[in-house]
């Protein structure tokens, strides 16, 4: 209407985060450890794409070797971008934190039932070591591979908007997505690989490769979504723009 006058835009300029302290964080809190470790458990199969076989020297290029964990853990990265993005890296921190501890709970919890004494009409206990058994290498790895990654992603992700404040937020995704995903296929990969049966470098290096370009495409992949995500929760977290 005329004589009204319309409440100035937010400045692009400053650079804001949200407080942690909301039900929209404890939802993502929840989803990113329900992610981690369920990535864990489902990780313990081996996957493997096509038939033959192609090398090039000691590397195997064909067929394509990953992992069950490639299904979900790349959400791990698209959370922890968006809680980085709105809430800041200590909010991240808080997060990278309690995944840790609750896919370690998950993992002393599985060690400790395979060692009890099953009951005399269980057959399934061969079935539970070999799904199941493995769980401890692949949180090792996970754990180890995850608390680089994700600290390096929610680091470079904030140091970038530390820059360019709400400017350029897609570049800064696809940034730390990719310092952070390397670093952690790599730790993973190295540690995880003997426990899905990996032996041989030429394997190896076919299933860091596949780890790495599966997870940054899902991501990149996903990316509208996280954009749009991440628009919805800054205009709704009380005090964002405020800041």
């Amino acid at each position: 209407m005329a004589g009204m006058s319309r409440a100035p835009s937010p400045n692009p300029d400053v650079v804001r985060f949200a407080s942690r302290g909301s039900s929209h964080f404890d939802v993502l809190l929840a989803l990113f450890c329900v992610v981690i470790v369920v990535s864990n458990v489902v990780a313990t199969k081996a996957i493997e794409f096509g038939s033959g076989s192609l090398t090039v020297g000691p590397v195997q290029v064909w067929p394509l070797v990953t992992d069950g964990g490639v299904v979900l853990f790349p959400l791990a990265y698209v959370l922890g971008d968006v809680i980085s993005e709105v809430y800041g890296l200590r909010a991240a921190r808080r997060a990278i934190l309690t995944g840790f501890a609750a896919a370690a709970l998950a993992a002393f919890a599985f060690f400790v039932v395979q060692l009890m004494p099953a009951a005399s009409w269980y057959e399934n206990q061969p079935a539970y070591e070999a799904v199941l058994g493995p769980v401890s290498q692949i949180v090792l790895a996970s754990l180890a591979g995850y608390l680089a990654g994700q600290f390096l992603n929610s680091w470079v992700l904030v140091r970038m908007k530390q820059r360019s404040a709400e400017h350029r937020l897609v570049a800064r995704l696809v940034g730390s997505t990719g310092v952070g995903e390397v670093a952690d296929t790599l730790i993973f990969c190295a540690i995880a690989a003997s426990a899905i049966g990996i032996t041989t470098f030429g394997t190896f290096l076919n299933y860091f490769v596949m780890g790495v370009v599966l997870k940054v495409g899902i991501e990149l992949a996903l990316m509208p979504v996280t954009v749009r995500v991440i628009a919805w929760l800054k205009r709704r977290e009380p005090g964002y723009f405020d800041r």
